[in-house]
């Protein structure tokens, strides 16, 4: 397998550590002052993008060029950012993730099939903790999980709470907690009468994330195109 990498912060060194790793070429890597270059680049099996919004006009015209697969874990587009990425799914399979490790896309799967089986009864609290440096809460993976739990967003979303506020059955609350180094733990609980059943999923390092952009890449690059989920790569 033959990947470039878009971004060279934390994750993108982590992303080419464990290609190396994995016997996976790096056919190339583009940061802001290079990120022209992209267009010289030959196809590869996957462009990986973990950079900013800055870099979407080349990646964007790197995979109308080659058709090659994208995993994006880029974040912060606005929503015709968005649609831009979107539309390269015309030519190429592309998946677009705030989150790609394995664990947290089962427990997103979990907590959608808990939520429909346990129904109006249960009430419906996400807790994200990460570290102090964290900028956006809450954390994209808590916005992930409430889209799988709630996807026609029939409950009203509460952001924290303060002061004398009587909790209503038709809301799901997502709370934010920031310290430390913390690499990511997200819970989903489900409160019922008398019982209670929570989700958790705890990231012991960022490299979970890199594995699973690369297991992405890997089961994207032969796949016709399209837009793909991690629950399309996974379970199907």
């Amino acid at each position: 397998m033959k990947i470039a990498l878009v971004g060279m912060g934390r994750m993108g060194k982590m992303i080419a550590s464990c290609a190396e790793e994995r016997g996976i070429e790096v056919a190339g890597t583009f940061l802001g002052d290079n990120i022209g270059d992209l267009e010289k680049l030959g196809k590869v099996d996957a462009l990986i993008d973990f950079s900013s919004p800055a870099a979407l006009h080349a990646v964007a015209a790197y995979i109308r060029r080659t058709g090659a697969a994208l995993v994006c874990g880029t974040t912060g587009y606005s929503a015709e950012e968005a649609a831009e990425i979107r539309s390269l799914a015309e030519c190429a399979p592309v998946i677009l993730s705030a989150n790609y490790s394995v664990g947290v896309a089962v427990l997103k799967h979990l907590s959608a099939e808990a939520a429909k089986l346990l129904g109006d009864d249960f009430d419906i609290e996400i807790v994200e903790t990460h570290h102090r440096m964290k900028a956006d809460a809450p954390s994209g993976t808590a916005k992930l999980l409430l889209r799988a739990i709630d996807p026609e967003g029939r409950r009203r979303t509460v952001y924290g709470r303060e002061g004398m506020m009587k909790r209503e059955g038709n809301e799901i609350g997502v709370h934010a907690v920031r310290g430390g180094t913390v690499a990511g733990v997200h819970t989903v609980s489900f409160f019922g009468p008398d019982e209670e059943l929570s989700l958790t999923h705890r990231a012991e390092s960022r490299r979970i994330f890199a594995l699973g952009a690369i297991k992405a890449g890997e089961r994207l690059k032969d796949r016709a195109p399209g837009w793909y989920t991690m629950d399309d790569l996974l379970f199907s």
